[in-house]
């Protein structure tokens, strides 16, 4: 596929994963909506890797941070942090010595808070899509 082909794939997953996202925090399901939210940032910076590297694969890795900084992109120290803080929402869902802990700490503000740092982040990493 040519790169334009190639960042859609990325972004048109992460729209479906919002919408997912969207739903859980509707119903409630905080620590998966936060789950799902480290996905959607996640494939937009995928996206961002394919646009800053020639079309090349993105390689297999879950680290936001990393995948930010292999995309080139200028990221304030603020937007660096948030990215290192969403990393953890992935390793928190998938294994069970943290899962408990962190269902606890999903409340619906923390939950909130989150919910609206990683939609501001999401627009912003897609404004810097050029294709």
């Amino acid at each position: 596929m040519d790169i334009k082909e190639h960042i859609k794939y990325w972004l048109d997953s992460a729209d479906h994963d919002w919408d997912t996202v969207q739903s859980l925090f509707s119903a409630a399901k905080y620590d998966w909506c936060l789950f799902i939210g480290h996905l959607v940032l996640e494939k937009i910076l995928k996206a961002l890797y394919v646009q800053a590297n020639n079309n090349q694969l993105p390689p297999k890795t879950h680290n936001l941070v990393k995948l930010a900084r292999l995309s080139k992109l200028d990221l304030s120290m603020e937007q660096e942090i948030l990215l290192d803080e969403v990393n953890d929402f992935n390793l928190e869902v998938r294994y069970p010595q943290y899962k408990s802990e962190f269902y606890k700490r999903c409340t619906r503000k923390f939950s909130a808070d989150y919910y609206q740092k990683i939609n501001e982040t999401m627009i912003w990493l897609k404004s810097q899509i050029k294709y």
